[in-house]
């Protein structure tokens, strides 16, 4: 289950440094509002104010002095894992992420990487121009979701899917990347399950 799907928790918003999105949400929902490095240029010439900025700085024009900053220089680690680690530390789990792909495609397979690494602990989903994607722990229900497009993707390997909703459906079948996707599925449904056993699930939602 998506965790701590069920509770009110402190809800993040980040801002990556990818393809600058053609819209955003209503920040006001966000308890905080991110920006990563180099995601801050956006956010200046857009005269959008940002909660915190952080990252090692190197893709950043100017360095805000009217907001929080906090440097991450060690390059152990990614400029989006360093923030997550910043949020969890500061009791966010509802993280909502754009910017995440686009440009250069290693940063964006790296994302989907540290997002399958935080999986259990946050609710990281990803948005950008086509739809919103994001890793389920074992059972994830969704509303409103009638004519949607629905990609289900192992990383490497999921057991035991189980779907309902969907145009086709899924019972108790493995999918394992590089043998077996489950792309470009359907919702028939307005609401939709899927559940699966073990393994890692990537969740892929269209917006239309």
């Amino acid at each position: 289950m998506l965790f701590l799907q069920s509770m009110k928790t402190k809800k993040a918003f980040i801002l990556l440094n990818g393809s600058e999105p053609n819209s955003f949400p209503d920040l006001t929902e966000y308890n905080i509002v991110c920006a990563i490095d180099g995601a801050y240029n956006y956010f200046k010439n857009n005269n959008i104010e940002p909660d915190l900025v952080t990252g090692d700085f190197d893709s950043i024009n100017t360095i805000p002095t009217s907001t929080e900053v906090i440097n991450t220089p060690n390059q152990d680690f990614t400029d989006f894992e360093k923030a997550l680690q910043i949020l969890k530390h500061r009791g966010y789990y509802d993280i909502d992420v754009y910017g995440g792909s686009g440009k250069e495609h290693d940063h964006f397979l790296g994302n989907i990487s540290t997002a399958k690494q935080w999986k259990i602990g946050l609710n990281i989903t990803f948005f950008d121009d086509f739809g919103k994607y994001f890793f389920i722990n074992d059972f994830y229900y969704g509303t409103n979701l009638k004519d949607r497009n629905v990609s289900l993707i192992p990383m490497p390997v999921a057991n035991g899917i189980i779907t309902k909703g969907l145009l086709y459906p899924l019972n108790n079948e493995t999918l394992t990347f590089g043998e077996r996707l489950g792309t470009r599925n359907k919702a028939n449904e307005n609401d939709i399950q899927i559940t699966y056993d073990d393994g890692d699930l990537l969740v892929y939602i269209s917006h239309t």
